[in-house]
């Protein structure tokens, strides 16, 4: 094609404006097209050529006579004049990933003519329920343990890499195992199956969150929420209502999300098995939401909170496995992020440094979180260096995961740093980053 229609980034100035930003966000497509064509000089009829679309439709958008609410549209439309999946609710597009990320091509090895299967000689998914129901013993506690194992490795590689790679083999266990639910079994059985499918929906739910494809995920929260109610796991709803809390509070609903986390607080009171450390984890989603909300006195009531539940953790509490990612370097660091939310800057620095020196390191994700969080309470209080230094210390993080929050909190700090922008420390973090993420770098190039 032409290189005038050659996809090419967007100005970051477009990416980063309001107007952009609330267009894509409720998928306002005249907004879009009109946006496109008067700040980045991209006409409808090349609207048209980019995104597969006839000339006549994208004139229809314009006119608002026509809404796009088909998918395949909305990713055409996406990928044609890159505009970042997030701000559209999809996935990370395939464009954004990180040249330096992409695994080189390997020489395939010599394989016996034995060993030469193709996917078409494998048996399609029918023969494997028959051969399902064959060979089905009766489950057993050991069972039921190892499936738990599994979604701890699950969160482990979450953690590491992201979520977008293991989805598949998630909703695949998901569906096994309610599969499993369908035919009888014993309470105790049941009832652990129960569990470990809401906790598979859950975890779909967070890596659909952490994708920002928010209606997906809260579909899959629904259904955690369901699933535990069946077995009245008030502990296990109240975190899948404070996991929705902190979605809430990423699409910019922090009324939602404080009735989200009031409504986890009141189920896992109502819990008698509900230990410090889960009630100390929801004051602080409580005040995350006060926070955003800009409460300051209710933000350091909850903070108080948290912090009088933690100190009754005891190491023989019967804590649930996924709260136990709630240890003190989480509880300070956390701390820090809402007093960062505040505006209090000066008391969140050190928090958040003093917990990013103790976190583990293997959590890239939340490492790479932290650090942009830390480099913006630097920034706010006027500490160019050192905020650049920490952000570019961040990005090698950043680099090992594929998270679309990572890419909203570095492009949050990118932002941030516009009136720096010619600086020479600003000027060297820039470089660091187009070197470990070119295709995120690019779109935020002026």
């Amino acid at each position: 094609m032409p290189d005038a229609d050659r996809p090419q980034e967007l100005p970051a100035r477009l990416l980063t404006d309001p107007d952009m930003i609330n267009a894509c966000r409720v998928r306002d497509f005249a907004g879009v097209f009109r946006l496109v064509k008067n700040r980045a000089g991209i006409y409808p009829s090349m609207i048209a050529r980019r995104c597969d679309l006839t000339p006549s439709r994208v004139g229809e958008v314009v006119a608002g006579r026509r809404q796009l609410q088909h998918m395949d549209v909305i990713e055409r439309i996406a990928d044609g004049l890159r505009i970042p999946g997030h701000m559209l609710g999809l996935a990370r597009r395939s464009w954004e990933t990180p040249q330096a990320l992409v695994a080189a091509e390997r020489e395939a090895p010599q394989m016996s003519e034995a060993e030469q299967q193709t996917p078409d000689s494998l048996p399609g998914p029918d023969v494997d329920s028959i051969l399902a129901l064959a060979t089905r013993t009766n489950l057993s506690a050991a069972t039921l343990e190892a499936f738990r194992s599994s979604i701890e490795d699950y969160w482990r590689r979450d953690d590491q890499h992201g979520g977008e790679a293991l989805r598949p083999a998630i909703v695949g266990q998901l569906r096994y195992v309610g599969g499993l639910l369908k035919e009888n079994r014993p309470p105790s059985i049941r009832n652990g199956l129960y569990g470990i499918a809401a906790e598979l929906a859950r975890l779909t739910g967070w890596t659909y969150f952490d994708a920002r494809q928010y209606n997906q995920a809260r579909a899959y929260f629904t259904k955690a929420l369901q699933l535990a109610k069946e077995v009245d796991d008030r502990q296990f709803m109240a975190n899948v209502l404070a996991c929705m809390s902190l979605q809430a509070t990423y699409q910019d609903k922090p009324a939602d999300s404080l009735a989200l986390v009031t409504a986890a607080q009141d189920q896992a009171r109502s819990s008698l098995g509900t230990t410090p450390r889960v009630l100390s984890m929801l004051s602080m989603r409580e005040a995350f939401a006060h926070a955003t909300l800009g409460n300051r006195d209710s933000t350091h009531r909850a903070i108080g909170e948290a912090y009088r539940h933690f100190e009754q953790v005891r190491v023989s509490d019967p804590d649930p496995s996924w709260v136990t990612y709630f240890d003190e370097p989480k509880l300070i660091v956390d701390t820090g992020i809402a007093h960062g939310r505040l505006g209090e800057a000066a008391t969140a620095e050190p928090m958040i440094a003093d917990a990013l020196r103790r976190e583990n390191r293997t959590n890239q994700r939340g490492r790479a979180f932290h650090a942009f969080w830390l480099a913006r309470t630097q920034l706010d209080q006027g500490k160019l260096d050192q905020a650049c230094h920490t952000a570019t210390q961040a990005l090698e993080p950043a680099s090992a995961v594929d998270s679309a929050r990572v890419t909203g909190h570095l492009r949050e700090f990118y932002d941030q740093l516009a009136p720096h922008r010619q600086e020479p420390v600003a000027l060297a973090f820039e470089a660091r980053l187009r070197e470990l993420l070119p295709p995120v770098s690019g779109s935020l190039h002026p």
